[in-house]
């Protein structure tokens, strides 16, 4: 294939649009922002900045520290991009660890590390699947469809939707009962 060779039409575009439905079920930019995150605060204890003819070595004692919390950094932004059900648990990991990175680790990448992973921690545990769309134009009369002010009392076999025993229906008010 040589570089005149056109491409696909529309295969750009296809490649996009996959990317962007896959980017849009899961928290996609707090996994990016965890991983950003752990990016500097893993780097930094062994940078080697050279100023002129002086060479400035960032290394603390705790440099082992800073690469573990860096990897797991990047392992929970990844676990957030393909395990969206952990999210809640790698959101509050992704923040733990921010904060343990201040004192383990150069102030948390110089505070770059710890703000983005801070961010993505957030974003994580703040994270809600979308609903689904629904194919079916309103008004047509399907299962969805009541009055307004009308209550669905279960579904077309006559089941109760409400799992939990507290419907308005059986006197429960709202209240569970503890065994």
């Amino acid at each position: 294939m040589s570089a005149e060779t056109p491409a696909a039409p529309g295969q750009f575009d296809h490649r996009r649009q996959q990317f962007r439905a896959w980017r849009g079920t899961r928290p996609f930019w707090a996994g990016l922002f965890v991983m950003l995150g752990g990016l500097p605060i893993a780097y930094f204890p062994y940078a080697h900045l050279h100023v002129g003819h002086l060479t400035l070595a960032m290394a603390t004692t705790a440099g082992a520290g800073s690469l573990i919390i860096g990897v797991l950094l990047v392992v929970l932004g990844l676990s957030l991009w393909f395990q969206q059900h952990v999210r809640t648990f790698a959101g509050v990991a992704a923040i733990l660890l921010a904060l343990v990175s201040i004192p383990v680790s150069n102030l948390g990448g110089f505070l770059l590390g710890f703000l983005l992973a801070m961010v993505g921690g957030a974003m994580a545990v703040s994270w809600a699947p979308g609903a689904p769309d629904r194919q079916q134009p309103a008004g047509t009369g399907g299962a969805g469809d009541f009055p307004a002010g009308a209550v669905d009392d279960g579904d077309a076999l006559g089941k109760a939707n409400d799992l939990s025993g507290t419907s308005p229906a059986n006197g429960a008010n709202g209240r569970h009962s503890a065994g």
